[in-house]
Parts: structure tokens; C-alpha cells; sequence
């Protein structure tokens, strides 16, 4: 029986509970909680009973679900007895502080009893849960604090850990937008974490004595994260695998993700090994320049001769303060005039026409490039943020026009993704960069890299559903989501770097493409969301644009001849020396 469970979800879903348990002959439990928190402020409901009957009404209601629409769960169902058996004694507990609910629930029971110095929270029943949430809700009050996202979690943990010394100590602690939980530091009432990531059907998970459907055929899947002291089967094609959370361990949840995991503070002998896995850095490594040598050869070949064709190429990389072109030329297999121009998003722009007829055009394009983006957040000071929304000057606004318009999709798609880019958000205090970085992880992590699955006509919000695709196809939905924030954001196209060993070598021998975004007083900032890094000293700028169409390296138009063409690309980077 799962006697606690919590779940988180990057955005809200509507789950049913179907509470076996209490259509069952024996073992009834003798209470049962459910709290959630509805609509815009932190505001919990809490649906619970007391000695219900085989199949009571609350039950009912609970295993609807119509209206129990959160991002944050928690569920108890109590199957220890203390005291006299009535609601004031049942869980999960709620609190009111600072303008928010807070609510908590606990798993065991304490040997000792737990005695509060000054409460300025006091237990309304006697079990021993609620003196905890008492406890710490007056320690917290005590420290000034005013949500999780706020509070010290060394402090946090160091709390829960000295009560921990009373008894059986599995809880959960939420604040309407993050999720505590703490793992039994002797493993009695053990704890064990699931995370989920779309796209999964209809998601059924369940023991004997509950069962939980995530989502209905109509409704969106969510990424999120199930944290429960048992293990629930899944009853459909959900892929979900369970670990245990050590003993002693502190979990944190905010918006379906891990946030943060700590592993016990004072280790004992009969501990288990730490896991615990830390938050990912918040700025990247300065990297060293390099000197990068590219080759980039594209092949055509036709079924039969091309008599006149015009062609447009893009190969020349930028030279600007961040990157300094050395050398670049290029050669043709086929004669044709050529003019050199700079198109109106500022790349060198080659325009070629050809009128001697042919079956084979060889474009192969050199350049040496020395890469000076050694450290792509030295603007950002430690302590400085910009917030979102942005506000624009209405200049500024005007010239960023062309990267702040999304891609032309149904309202109710668009809506969809905008919900999605702001789960990011709000997951991240509204600060812009923290965002942005987060949006950039997230999509490396829960996307598949897969050839073959999209095309370039694949939308973003296909990609956001399908949750694959290529370089291409994540850099279209990072921009997407980035100006339905109303942060400016253009396409580029260019070349990674990749080492001679790394075991991802293969990507560099294609044209790459990543996002850059305009941050005030930063200028274009690079994301590579295929690889979930900042683009640094490893990564070419050769074009940029509005979408891919604009940066594209090679295009053109034939007028006369061709029939079926066969197109062969072929990119290597090596650094010199």
C-alpha cells in the first residue's frame, strides 16, 4: 500500500484515483487524504476521510477527477492508528503561511515523542505527523522563510534528519510550487522515484490498493516526476522505471523535475552508498580558443543534363569578435558568373549562375576559423538577473520583429507550447538566462535524437509532441518557445567541433544548427539544444535568419534540364595542430 505518494508535472493534468482499497473485504484503511492545489495562487485542497465506508462518496469524487486539475499531488492513506480516529487526525495536514497553503504528509510513526518549544503553529489533532508539520512550520516561520524556493536546504534536511532520530521518518513537505521529500534514514519506510516523459498513451499506474490514471485519450501527456513509499505496476505501454531514493536522502521537486537530491549530511556506518544527484551548473566552463579547419563538399547529381540554373550559397563563415575568419575560398566543378553580396540578415552571400550544361555540380567550400566565444555568460554577474516578460523600446521592438513573430500554427497548438515554455518559467523564478539554460537541458534530455523521423516540414509542435527528431527540428521549437516569451530568437546554421574521439563525431559531419537569442545588454547569445550546451569555442557561425530557409548553405532554382537529383553532403572540422 503507497501509504504516501507525491507527484509533480511540468503543467497541469487531471488524474483519477481509484482507491481499491476501499472496496476491499479486509485490510480497509481507517483514512484517506488527497491534497492538490487548484488554479493561479497557491491555494490547496484538501479531499479526505476519516473511517470511510466501501465505496464512499469522497471516493467517488476522487476517482472523477474532473476538477482535481494541479501540477502537484499528494496522497495518504493511513494505515497505522493512533488516537481517536476523525479527520483532524487523518492526512495530508494543511497550513496557511505568508500567503500560500502549505501542505504535509508523513509515512510512519515516531518512537518518541516530539516536543514543540513556542509553536507558533499548534497540532488541532494528536498524531504525531502533524506535530512534525507544526515543527516545521514554526522553524521555517522562525528563519523568515517564505517558500521552498527560498529556504536553506542544508538547514531543511539538518531538521529532518534530527526528528528522523525520533522514529520513522518518510515525508513530504509542499508550498504550492515545490515539492520536499525526505527518505527514512533507516530505510524502514522506504521511498522510490519515477520520471516520466512524454510521449506515453493514456498512463495507468496501480497496486491492490490504488490505481492512478495520468491521462484521459483527450488530454496532453506532461513530464513529471512520482515519488512513493511502494512501488506502483503500470497497467499500460507507460515507460516507467523505478529506483530506490537512499535512506536519508532529500528530494526536491519544482514543475516535473528533480531539482535537487542530497544525500544524508552526517553519514553513519550502515548507510548506503551516496546517489545523489547534484543541480546541474548554472553558468558553463570557460573553454579555450581554437583554431578549426572545415571542409564542407556538396555533391548534385542529375538523371539528365541541367542547361541553365541559378544558385545561392552560403558557406562562408562570420568574422566578427567572437569568431575571426582566417582563410576561405571556394570551388566549383561547373563555370557560372558569380556575384557577392550581403543579404539582409548580414551574411556573405554567394549568387551563382550556370548555363553550361551539366550532370554533376561539385561546391566544396574551405575556410580556417579561430573561435573566440571562450566563456558565453561573462556578461552575467553573479548577482545580476533580468527578468521576464522583457520589455522592449519600441525601435528595439521593430528591428527584432522578424524574431519575435512564431511560426504560423493553430491557436490552440500555439497555446499548448505556451503553456510548455512557461513551465520553464515559472520552474525558474521568472528569471530570464536560468530559463533559457533550463529550456536548453530540457530538450537534449527528454528528445530523442533520431534521423529520419522528421522532415523540414515537421512543425514544432510535433516535435514537442513526438519528443524527437534532429538538430533542425529542436533549434525550430527552442525558437518557437523563446518568442512565445517574447524573447528574440533567430536560426543558425554552421559546423560543431566535436574532437577526433568523441563518440558523437558522426554529428560534425553534417551542417549543424543551433538558436541564438537576443538578451538586453548581452547582444545574440548561442543555445544548442541538440546538445544541451551554450555554443562555445566548439561551434562555426556560418548564416543566420529568421528560420532555416534563410541560412540555408546551398539552394537553388533549375530552369531547364535536371529530372531526379541526388544530393551527397560531406563536412569535416579538425583543429589545427
Amino acid at each position: 500500500m503507497p501509504s504516501l505518494l507525491t507527484m509533480s508535472f511540468e503543467g497541469e493534468l487531471s488524474p483519477t484515483f481509484d482507491l481499491r482499497c476501499l472496496r476491499a473485504a479486509v485490510n480497509m484503511p481507517d483514512g484517506w487524504g488527497i491534497g492538490y492545489y487548484g488554479g493561479i495562487e497557491p491555494c490547496a485542497t484538501v479531499l479526505k476521510e476519516a473511517l470511510p465506508a466501501a465505496d464512499s462518496g469522497r471516493s467517488q469524487i476522487a476517482r472523477t477527477g474532473e476538477r482535481m486539475t494541479s501540477s502537484l499531488y499528494l496522497l495518504h492513506i493511513r494505515a497505522a492508528r493512533w488516537g481517536r480516529r476523525a479527520e483532524a487526525n487523518t492526512q495530508p495536514f494543511c497550513r496557511s503561511y505568508v500567503r500560500r497553503d502549505w501542505l504535509f504528509g508523513h509515512a510512519g510513526s515516531l518512537e518518541q515523542r516530539l516536543e514543540l518549544q513556542a509553536p507558533r503553529f499548534e497540532p488541532v489533532g494528536s498524531t504525531d505527523s502533524e506535530a512534525i508539520f507544526c515543527d516545521l512550520m514554526t522553524r521555517i516561520a522562525a528563519r523568515g522563510w517564505r517558500s521552498l524556493r527560498g529556504a536553506d536546504l542544508a538547514v531543511l534536511h539538518g531538521w529532518l534528519e534530527e526528528i528522523n532520530e525520533l522514529g520513522v521518518l518518510t515525508a513530504a513537505l509542499s508550498d504550492g510550487e515545490d515539492m520536499l521529500v525526505y527518505a527514512d534514514r533507516r530505510g524502514v519506510q522506504r521511498l522510490y522515484a519515477c520520471e516520466i516523459v512524454p510521449p506515453y498513451p493514456p498512463a495507468v499506474l496501480g497496486d491492490d490498493d490504488v490505481r492512478i490514471e495520468l491521462t484521459k485519450p483527450e488530454t496532453t501527456p506532461r513530464r513529471g516526476v512520482i515519488l512513493t513509499t511502494n512501488v506502483l505496476e503500470r497497467e499500460s505501454d507507460l515507460a516507467a522505471t523505478w529506483r530506490e531514493v537512499p535512506p536519508g536522502s532529500l528530494v526536491l521537486l519544482r514543475r516535473g523535475v528533480l531539482v535537487d537530491e542530497r544525500a544524508p549530511q552526517t553519514p553513519r556506518p550502515d548507510d548506503p552508498p551516496a546517489s545523489a544527484q547534484p543541480a546541474p551548473p548554472s553558468r558553463p566552463r570557460a573553454a579555450p580558443p581554437r583554431r578549426l579547419e572545415v571542409h564542407h563538399r556538396t555533391v548534385y547529381r542529375y538523371e539528365r543534363p541541367v542547361e541553365k540554373s541559378t544558385h545561392v550559397l552560403r558557406l562562408e563563415p562570420v568574422h566578427d569578435r567572437l569568431q575571426r575568419l582566417a582563410s576561405h575560398h571556394i570551388a566549383l566543378s561547373v563555370d557560372g558568373k558569380q556575384s557577392i553580396y550581403d543579404d539582409v540578415f548580414g551574411n556573405r552571400a554567394r549568387r551563382l549562375v550556370v548555363e553550361t550544361p551539366y550532370t554533376e555540380l561539385v561546391i566544396e567550400s574551405h575556410a580556417m576559423v579561430v573561435t573566440l566565444d571562450t566563456d558565453p555568460l561573462e556578461f552575467r554577474p553573479v548577482h545580476s538577473r533580468t527578468s521576464i516578460p522583457l520589455n522592449w523600446m519600441p525601435w528595439q521592438r521593430h528591428m527584432l520583429q522578424p524574431y519575435l513573430l512564431p511560426e504560423e500554427l493553430p491557436e490552440s497548438q500555439l497555446n499548448e507550447l505556451h503553456d510548455y515554455a512557461m513551465s520553464f518559467v515559472a520552474r525558474n523564478g521568472y528569471d530570464l538566462v536560468d530559463s533559457l539554460l533550463d529550456m536548453n537541458r530540457s530538450i537534449f534530455r527528454d528528445y530523442r535524437y533520431q534521423q529520419g523521423t522528421t522532415t523540414q516540414y515537421t512543425t514544432p509542435y510535433e516535435v514537442y509532441i513526438g519528443r524527437q527528431g534532429v538538430c533542425q527540428d529542436f533549434t525550430n521549437l527552442f525558437i518557437c518557445l523563446a518568442r512565445l516569451l517574447g524573447i528574440p530568437a533567430r536560426y543558425v546554421c554552421g559546423y560543431l567541433y566535436t574532437g577526433p574521439k568523441h563518440e558523437n563525431r558522426a554529428m560534425s559531419e553534417a551542417t549543424h544548427a543551433w538558436a541564438q537569442v537576443y538578451l538586453p545588454e548581452a547582444g545574440w547569445k548561442g543555445f544548442d539544444p541538440t546538445n544541451g550546451v551554450l555554443t562555445q569555442t566548439n561551434h562555426v557561425r556560418v548564416a543566420v535568419g529568421r528560420h532555416y530557409t534563410d541560412a540555408t548553405p546551398t539552394s537553388g532554382t533549375i530552369f531547364v534540364g535536371g529530372g531526379r537529383e541526388e544530393l551527397e553532403v560531406s563536412v569535416t572540422v579538425e583543429e589545427e595542430g
